[in-house]
């Protein structure tokens, strides 16, 4: 009898041992994300000076390296003959104006002689009614009435032409060499640091080639990417901390200028330009790193090690309860490293299971 209880009790089963878990409670609060990305910062922008004058360069008023305010003269082209050229036209127009007078004068006097004419044919015209003046001095006054106006027409035409288009034409040719010597003078259209320089004293400007290159760094752009799970919640006005890697001890503070809408070459992940003060200590080709703490609204949080592998698609976790893990499909929202926010599936309070998450099964016994 004893051997055979031995035997029966060796062929029980065994009793399966629970899996112990950790678990977590089910919380309200938010998701506070740091997001982070590195660049280079650059120029606010970069200004190519171009010639609009073919000349000789008499003065050259800047090098490569010196700042430059707005306004400040870079080359001066030599205008010697381009005044001489100003001293002829301005001639040539004054003498159109005169010429202009003179023909005024002319129709002027046209003018009283038609009407005076006109007078005449009036008056000849009523005595020949009363036999006073005969028919042959109608005719007369009638012929000097029309050469009358034929001279006025012509003189009209004649002022027309010189006051009109002649006087425009001679004071254009003025105005178009004052231009030109207007354009002699070169100056800077931003304030800046000249960065490239093409000109020196005494030498012909091209126009085809820019004279100076100038650089505008009292505000510098710090150009990066983030993933497309980051760049939904930036934003254009969105305050950023910037940290130069060569003045790591203090931070600048930022402000995004443009997030962009297409993902850059490099896969999915998307351009963000930041502009920041130039303290004077910060130079364009300096690499830097951007953070900002994003928070997200109130939702039900979990830690992120409760969330298992998404099957088809659905992530899920184990609610512990009574002794059991049970499993629940949950639609998951914002996380950082650490959490996660659960839109629905799950309810404040409610304890999940942070540890041996792969290993459980749903209705599976679980030990604390």
């Amino acid at each position: 009898m004893a051997l055979s209880a031995a035997a029966l009790a060796a062929c029980a089963p065994r009793s399966t041992p629970r899996i112990s878990v950790k678990t977590a409670a089910a919380r309200e609060d938010r998701i506070v994300r740091a997001i982070e990305f590195s660049g280079v910062l650059v120029p606010n922008r970069t200004v190519n000076i171009y010639a609009k004058l073919a000349g000789q360069a008499t003065t050259v008023g800047a090098d490569v390296g010196t700042p430059v305010r707005d306004g400040q003269l870079l080359v001066q082209i030599d205008t010697k003959e381009l005044n001489a050229q100003l001293a002829v036209a301005e001639a040539a127009a004054s003498g159109v104006s005169d010429q202009a007078t003179q023909v005024k004068t002319s129709l002027e006097t046209a003018r009283l002689n038609m009407e005076m004419a006109q007078r005449t044919y009036d008056r000849t015209k009523t005595l020949l009614d009363t036999k006073v003046v005969t028919q042959s001095q109608v005719d007369d006054a009638q012929t000097k009435l029309d050469l009358a106006k034929a001279a006025y027409d012509t003189a009209n035409r004649q002022y027309e032409t010189v006051s009109g288009s002649g006087l425009a034409q001679a004071q254009a040719q003025v105005n178009l060499i004052r231009v030109q010597i207007s354009n002699s003078t070169i100056t800077s259209p931003v304030s800046g640091i000249v960065t490239n320089r093409n000109i020196n004293p005494g030498e012909i400007t091209s126009l085809n080639t820019p004279l100076f290159t100038i650089a505008d760094v009292a505000t510098l752009k710090l150009q990066g990417n983030v993933s497309q799970d980051d760049v939904v919640r930036l934003a254009v006005g969105n305050t950023v901390k910037v940290v130069v890697d060569a003045l790591s001890t203090r931070s600048y503070p930022g402000r995004i200028e443009q997030v962009g809408p297409i993902a850059a070459a490099t896969g999915q992940y998307f351009p963000v330009v930041v502009d920041l003060r130039n303290d004077g200590k910060l130079f364009a080709g300096m690499t830097a790193k951007a953070s900002l703490k994003w928070t997200s609204a109130p939702g039900i949080v979990v830690p992120i090690t409760a969330v298992t592998d998404p099957r088809d698609g659905q992530a899920s976790l184990f609610v512990i309860a009574d002794g059991k893990a049970l499993r629940k499909d949950v639609t998951l929202g914002p996380r950082n490293d650490t959490e996660v926010q659960v839109l629905s599936g799950l309810a404040a309070g409610e304890q999940v299971a942070v540890s041996s998450v792969s290993s459980l099964l749903d209705g599976m016994e679980v030990a604390p």
